[in-house]
């Protein structure tokens, strides 16, 4: 495991265990947002795949799912709120850790203020409110929402969630009872042009929008970043990772299969919306309903992130990423509610600048190739999980090892392969800085600088942070 004589002496503040298995998972089922994937993401699948998107999703969930192996051993492996930099680290080295912190951050940063702008969209049926002020407003409530004690925001959340989960369940039902054609059409898909012609579902139209579905499915990982916060981890982070998965896949895949079912015409999947469909199905005034449930369903996901993201800040400056300054003040706990208060504050008021003062929504094709190349180090991680003294460590065990790290590699390089370049570029560039900081600040100072810890191997007290 780590060698223990690279330990500062001086442990950081330990967050305090009070998560059981049901907190756990709304938590973590709030971070995926199925709600907001599919109202969001999916009718971009629909728009591309036509009524093979369920069969695309399901390839994404498949796809999630063998990630999700990963997650739940590693994270069992190497239990610490830094999530997947401290299970690369761990696996990997410190160099492997820190290049998936900085890809990791950089998503932590994007993501969401990306989604809270657009919560103006979904509440114009009430009133006209400005894009960048309303992304803002989100952004600064989920923050200081995400200060407060993680019990109270899984309460938050599981009540936010539970309109989401009615607003699917109606989508579904509305779409069910108006069904246009057979479920034949689920199986043997078609694609439409948005000119009334029909083309035919192939494997490429299927790989080419792999990464998206798999977004539609990413956040189920949050559950390593609450790890330290979740009794008996090594037990529960496993069964919050597969709970929430599973729960999302029906999610957003049932009202999926509804909507190819229940709209008038199949070309109506490329430029229609949810809220368009349930217009047609119902009225306008139901319309509104989902489009508020959109809404709440942004705020719910933002709220996550942002709680989630304290959490990485945190541990990455337990772990001494940074000068020391910096890292006293990102590992103080807020003294009522055991919060990584200041953390939270860092990765979150400037998401809240950066949706009111700037256009970030063009950097939303990158994040796939992100979210793929972390999901790709992951499975790496994965195929040494079992070698040397891993090997009888105390960890959950994916079945199916080493086929299902492989088969993912496998699966996440193709999906890669297919994407822009551009968009490779500037995680390439990513990549890059975080390898500059690494050789020249890190590196040097490898005794007691980016000391990879989890709470189980945190040293005696003492000075030297």
């Amino acid at each position: 495991m780590l060698d223990q004589s690279t330990l500062a002496p001086q442990a950081a503040p330990s967050l305090p265990r009070v998560l059981g298995l049901f907190g756990a998972v709304m938590l973590t089922l709030s971070c995926i947002t199925p709600t907001s994937s599919l109202f969001i993401i999916v009718p971009e699948v629909l728009a591309g795949q036509g009524s093979g998107a369920v069969i695309a999703l399901v390839a994404g969930l498949a796809v999630s799912i063998g990630i999700a192996f990963c997650y739940a051993e590693l994270g069992t492996l190497a239990p610490s709120s830094g999530g997947e930099y401290a299970m690369v680290t761990t696996l990997l080295g410190r160099f492997g850790g820190w290049i998936t912190f900085g890809l990791s951050a950089s998503l932590l940063i994007v993501i969401p203020p990306i989604i809270a702008l657009g919560t103006a969209d979904y509440l114009s049926d009430l009133f006209t409110v400005d894009r960048a002020l309303a992304g803002a407003a989100v952004m600064l409530l989920a923050t200081l929402f995400a200060v407060l004690d993680v019990r109270s925001n899984a309460f938050i959340t599981g009540v936010f969630l539970a309109v989401e989960i009615v607003a699917a369940a109606l989508v579904a039902g509305f779409g069910f009872l108006n069904s246009q054609r057979d479920v034949s059409v689920l199986v043997s898909p078609v694609v439409p042009d948005g000119q009334g012609g029909l083309s035919a579902f192939s494997v490429g139209i299927l790989m080419a929008g792999l990464t998206v579905t798999m977004f539609s499915f990413n956040g189920f990982g949050s559950a390593v970043y609450l790890t330290e916060e979740i009794k008996n981890p090594r037990r529960n982070v496993p069964r919050t990772v597969f709970w929430a998965l599973g729960l999302a896949g029906v999610i957003i895949i049932v009202p999926t299969a509804a909507a190819v079912l229940g709209v008038g015409s199949l070309d109506d999947l490329v430029n229609g919306t949810f809220p368009d469909y349930v217009r047609a199905w119902t009225s306008p005034g139901f319309a509104a309903v989902i489009n508020l449930s959109i809404a709440i369903a942004i705020l719910n996901a933002v709220l996550v992130m942002a709680l989630q993201n304290g959490r990485v800040i945190f541990a990455s400056g337990r772990d001494r990423a940074w000068p020391a300054p910096v890292n006293r003040a990102l590992t103080r706990l807020h003294p009522r509610w055991g919060s990584p208060w200041v953390s939270t504050l860092a990765i979150g008021l400037p998401g809240a600048l950066m949706a009111a003062l700037f256009d970030i929504e063009g950097l939303l094709g990158v994040t796939s190739v992100i979210l793929t190349l972390v999901s790709l180090l992951i499975a790496v991680a994965a195929l040494r999980a079992r070698t040397g003294g891993y090997r009888r460590a105390a960890a959950w065990r994916m079945p199916l090892w080493p086929a299902v790290p492989v088969a993912v590699i496998a699966a996440l390089l193709y999906a890669l392969a297919e994407q822009e370049l551009k968009d490779l570029a500037v995680a390439g560039a990513i990549v890059a800085v975080c390898a500059v900081y690494y050789v020249f600040y890190l590196r040097p100072r490898a005794a007691d600088r980016w000391v990879v810890e989890t709470p189980e191997e945190t040293a005696s007290p003492g000075d030297g942070r």
